[in-house]
C-alpha cells in the first residue's frame, strides 16, 4: 500500500502476527479501513474474526506488527460481552443525563430507541434484563454515540427478522466506517460493500457482499484447480441457488458475469421437492401433525410468569405434512418457541389437541446447548448416539464422516464436550439431533453460533433430507435456503401463511400494529396490460444496462492491462487512474439502476 492511499485510511494493520498457543490467528496480515467502508467478517468458528476487531480497535496488542489509527478517531465496539453498568437504568445507559425532549426530538435516536428497546421500562435497571435485552440495549447505545468506525462482533444475534432488517437499512444508510462479524448471510448482501474472510492466520479481501464472495471463492477454487471437491460443490451449488433468487438479494449484480453462469452450467437445483415428499411420505405416513382449535394461555404454563394470563395461541387450527418444509417469523414473545415445544410434547394446550402421527420420530433443537455429556469426546458423543445414518435416497453417512463434515477434525474430535466452544456445543447438539434418525426435525434458532462454512454444510444436509422441518429462526438467509413456506405469528394469536415468506411478514408488520388482526393482503395491482407494458419496457432497460455493463467491464480491464504496462511513467498511470476511477463511477451508478430494474422485473 503506498504512502499517499495509506493516509486517508482511519485504521491500517502493517505486517501483523498473533499467536494463541501454538495456532497462528493472524499471520502478516496487512489491510486497511477507509472512511465509508462497509466491511463484514467472515470464517470459521476459532478461526480469528473476534480477535481481528480486538487488533483494529487496539483492545489486543499484536505479537508483531503495526497496528495505527488517525488522529481523534472515535471507535464503538460492540462486544459478544456487554459492558453496561447493572445498576445504571436503561435510559440512563442509553442517552445518559439527556432530557426526554431533548433526545426524543432526534428521530435518528427515537427509531433506535423504538426498535431495538421496545417492550423494555426505560426508567428499570439494566441489572434483571436478559442476555438478549442487554445485547440490544448496548446495539442501542453504540450506535447513538455514532462513532467515525463501528466494530460489531455478531450485531444480529438476539434480534428478530423485522429488527434485523431495520438495523441493515440503519447501517446501509449510515455514512460511518463499519466492520461487521457476522454469520448472517442476508445482513451481509445488504449493509457490507467488502468481505474479508479470515482463514489460516490470513484475511482475504472480496468486492461486494455474501454472494460477490461465493462466487469470487467458487471462481478461485475453478481457477487453482482446487482438490477439495466436496467444498468447491459445495460453493457451486450455493452459487446456483442464489443466481435462481431474486435479482435483488444482493446489492450489487457481480455474481452475473460469465465466469458465474459457466461454473453452475449443469448445476441441479438445491432440491429436487417432488422426489424428497415421496420419500417423506413413505417415512412419515399421511399424518405429521394436526393442531385442532388449540388455545395456549402463559399462566397456564407458569403462574410466575410476568406476562402471564397472554394468549399465545388463540383457537388455532394448523396441519403439517410429511416433507412441508416450514419456516416461522414472528415478533419477540409472539409464541414461536411455544408453538415447537407444543409439536415436541413438551407443552399441553390449555385447549384443544395436538394430533401426532404414529410413525412420527421427533427431535426437537433448543435455544440451550443443554443434554451434552461433559466428560466425553466429541466423536465418542456423536457415535454413542449412533455410528451410521441415512440421510435419504439409500445415503449414509458414518459418525465420523457427519462430525468432520460439521467442523470437527483432527484434535477437536477427541476434544472433551466441556472444553468446545459454545459454536462447537452447538454443533455437536446438532449431530446428536440428526444421528438419531429423525423423520421430523423441530429447529427453534439453530444458526446460533454457527460460522458460515458449517451454515452451508448444515444446509447441503438438510437439502436431501427427507423428512417434515420446522424452523424458528432470525436467519432471513437460512429460511429462505431451507424452507418452502413460511408461517407469521404476529402477536394475536393466530398463525398465518405467508406466501410471500419474509418480505411479506415485514410489509404486514409495516402496516400492522402489533398484536392486532392483520388483514389479508390485498395489494393494489396495475391492470393485466399495463402490468405487461412496464414489464417489457423494463426488460428492454435491464438488456440496455447490461450490455452498457460488459462494454465498462471491458473498458476497465483494459485500462488495469495499461496501468501494469506502464507501470513505471508517473504522469501516465495518474491519467489512466483518473480514467479507471470515471469508469468505476459509471460501472457503479449503473449497478444500482441494474438492481432496481432486476427488482421491478422479478417482482
Amino acid at each position: 500500500m503506498s504512502g499517499p492511499a495509506a493516509a486517508i485510511n482511519l485504521v491500517n494493520l502493517e505486517d501483523v502476527r498473533l499467536a494463541y498457543g501454538t495456532r497462528n490467528l493472524l499471520d502478516a496480515v496487512s489491510l486497511g479501513i477507509a472512511a465509508g467502508d462497509r466491511i463484514g467478517v467472515v470464517g470459521r468458528n476459532g478461526g480469528g474474526k473476534t480477535t481481528l476487531l480486538d487488533v483494529l480497535a487496539r483492545r489486543r496488542s499484536p505479537d508483531g506488527g503495526r497496528v495505527t489509527h488517525t488522529g481523534g478517531l472515535e471507535i464503538g465496539f460492540l462486544s459478544q460481552r456487554d459492558e453496561l453498568d447493572p445498576g445504571h437504568t436503561v435510559r440512563y445507559a442509553l442517552v445518559g443525563d439527556a432530557p426526554d425532549h431533548a433526545w426524543r426530538s432526534d428521530p435518528r435516536i427515537r427509531g433506535l430507541a423504538d426498535v431495538l428497546l421496545a417492550g423494555l421500562d426505560l426508567d428499570g435497571l439494566v441489572q434483571p434484563l436478559s442476555g438478549g435485552e442487554r445485547r440490544r440495549l448496548a446495539l442501542a447505545r453504540l450506535l447513538v454515540e455514532d462513532p467515525d468506525l463501528l466494530l460489531l462482533d455478531e450485531p444480529t444475534n438476539h434480534l428478530d427478522v423485522e429488527s434485523v432488517d431495520w438495523l441493515a437499512g440503519h447501517l446501509a444508510a449510515r455514512r460511518g466506517a463499519l466492520v461487521a462479524v457476522t454469520h448472517d448471510r442476508w445482513f451481509l448482501d445488504a449493509v457490507c460493500l467488502r468481505t474479508w474472510e479470515v482463514e489460516g492466520g490470513q484475511v482475504h479481501a472480496y468486492d461486494g457482499g455474501y454472494a460477490a464472495y461465493v462466487l469470487a471463492k467458487a471462481e478461485r477454487a475453478r481457477v487453482a484447480n482446487a482438490t477439495e471437491d466436496r467444498r468447491q460443490n459445495l460453493l457451486r451449488k450455493e452459487l446456483a441457488w442464489l443466481r435462481r433468487g431474486p435479482p435483488a438479494r444482493t446489492s450489487k449484480p457481480r455474481f452475473r458475469i460469465d465466469a458465474a453462469n459457466a461454473l453452475i452450467a449443469d448445476e441441479p437445483p438445491a432440491r429436487d421437492s417432488v422426489e424428497l415428499m415421496r420419500f417423506a411420505g413413505a417415512r412419515l405416513g399421511r399424518t405429521v401433525y394436526d393442531v385442532e382449535d388449540v388455545t395456549v394461555t402463559l399462566g397456564e404454563l407458569d403462574p410466575a410468569l410476568p406476562s402471564r394470563g397472554k394468549t399465545i395461541l388463540d383457537d388455532v387450527t394448523w396441519r403439517l405434512g410429511p416433507g412441508d418444509r416450514v419456516g416461522i417469523v414472528g415478533v419477540n414473545g409472539a409464541g414461536k418457541t411455544t408453538l415447537l415445544r407444543l409439536l415436541a410434547g413438551e407443552l399441553a394446550p390449555g385447549s384443544g389437541v395436538v394430533r401426532v402421527g404414529r410413525t412420527v420420530k421427533a427431535a426437537y433443537l433448543s435455544q440451550e446447548v443443554t443434554e451434552l455429556p461433559p466428560d466425553l469426546r466429541a466423536l465418542a458423543a456423536v457415535e454413542a448416539v449412533a455410528s451410521v445414518v441415512e440421510i435419504g435416497g439409500g445415503r449414509e453417512l458414518t459418525a465420523l464422516q457427519l462430525t468432520e463434515r460439521f467442523g470437527f477434525s483432527g484434535e477437536r474430535l477427541f476434544t472433551r464436550v466441556g472444553e468446545l466452544s459454545g459454536g462447537e456445543r452447538r454443533r455437536l447438539q446438532l449431530l446428536r439431533l440428526l444421528m438419531d434418525g429423525p423423520n421430523v426435525l423441530l429447529l427453534d434458532e439453530p444458526t446460533n453460533d454457527l460460522d458460515v462454512e458449517t451454515l452451508g454444510a448444515l444446509e447441503d444436509l438438510l437439502d436431501g433430507w427427507p423428512g417434515t422441518l420446522v424452523v424458528v429462526s432470525h436467519d432471513r438467509y437460512f429460511l429462505e435456503r431451507v424452507c418452502d413456506r413460511v408461517v407469521g405469528l404476529f402477536g394475536d394469536g393466530a398463525i398465518r401463511d405467508l406466501p410471500g415468506g419474509v418480505e411479506e411478514y415485514l410489509a404486514r408488520r409495516a402496516t400492522t400494529p402489533a398484536a392486532l388482526p392483520v388483514p389479508a393482503l390485498e395489494p393494489a395491482r396495475a391492470s393485466e396490460p399495463e402490468r405487461a407494458v412496464d414489464l417489457r419496457a423494463a426488460r428492454k432497460d435491464l438488456a440496455r444496462i447490461e450490455r452498457q455493463l460488459t462494454k465498462l467491464a471491458t473498458q476497465a480491464q483494459q485500462l488495469h492491462d495499461q496501468l501494469a504496462e506502464h507501470a513505471t511513467d508517473h504522469q501516465r498511470v495518474q491519467a489512466l487512474d483518473a480514467t479507471l476511477r470515471e469508469v468505476e463511477a459509471q460501472t457503479a451508478k449503473l449497478e444500482d439502476e441494474w438492481l432496481s430494474t432486476a427488482t421491478q422485473v422479478s417482482g
